[in-house]
């Protein structure tokens, strides 16, 4: 069941939004917490986003950007603001469709299931996984913490990406080796160590130290 998040102050047509999207078999969530939209969204982890521009505290355009740093998840624009100029900006600052207000329900259905069906059933689901805020995007490989964001390699994406499906647990060299290398054939553990190290650093570099742990003899647990 896909899960879309409703970004709308007005309470009335948020209300009918919900009951509407909801009848059509979709799980999905109005936010309420307008100071932290982006926390909602990491808990929530939607697999599309309906956002207005105008907000409390701060705009669409805001949280737009700061979900683009972690994820590619599709996000129309739903707003009366609909001069070209809001509408050029809501496309440029990372959004995939805007919709006029007032709106039909019926285009906005239309609209969002063929957003979704041009999104996953090309790419598949989109995966975000989270840790003492450091969140990794798996699809694009991409992590970020706080504020900062980088690229990871694919071997590195695949170790963090373990270690945050097993985040309360100690996670052993071999189950990680199986995990990027998937073969029968002998591996030297110390390539491992390697991408361990690798990662270790990228991590630093966005204000992250430490978050990787080794427990000698036995494998790798988050801090």
């Amino acid at each position: 069941m896909y899960k879309v998040m409703i970004v709308e102050d007005e309470e009335i047509i948020a209300r009918q939004m919900y009951q509407y999207i909801h009848d059509w078999g979709f799980d999905v969530k109005v936010a309420c917490q307008f100071k932290n939209i982006f926390q909602e969204f990491q808990m929530y982890q939607p697999h599309l986003v309906l956002l207005d521009i105008k907000l409390p505290y701060y705009n669409g355009y805001h949280w737009c950007e700061q979900i683009r740093k972690i994820s590619k998840v599709p996000i129309i624009f739903i707003s009366s603001a609909d001069d070209n100029m809001n509408i050029v900006m809501a496309m440029t600052m990372g959004g995939d469709d805007f919709i006029s207000k007032p709106f039909d329900f019926s285009v906005l259905i239309a609209k969002m299931q063929a957003l979704l069906r041009r999104t996953y059933d090309f790419s598949g689901t989109m995966s975000l996984l989270e840790y003492n805020q450091v969140i990794l995007n798996s699809d694009d490989c991409c992590v970020s913490y706080e504020d900062q964001s980088i690229e990871l390699s694919k071997n590195e994406c695949k170790i963090l990406k373990v270690l945050l499906e097993n985040k309360e647990k100690i996670v052993s060299r071999e189950i990680l080796m199986n995990a990027l290398w998937k073969t029968d054939c002998y591996i030297d553990e110390n390539t491992l160590s390697v991408n361990v190290n690798r990662l270790r650093k990228k991590l630093e570099t966005i204000g992250k130290k430490d978050f990787i742990k080794t427990k000698k003899g036995i494998g790798y647990s988050l801090k």
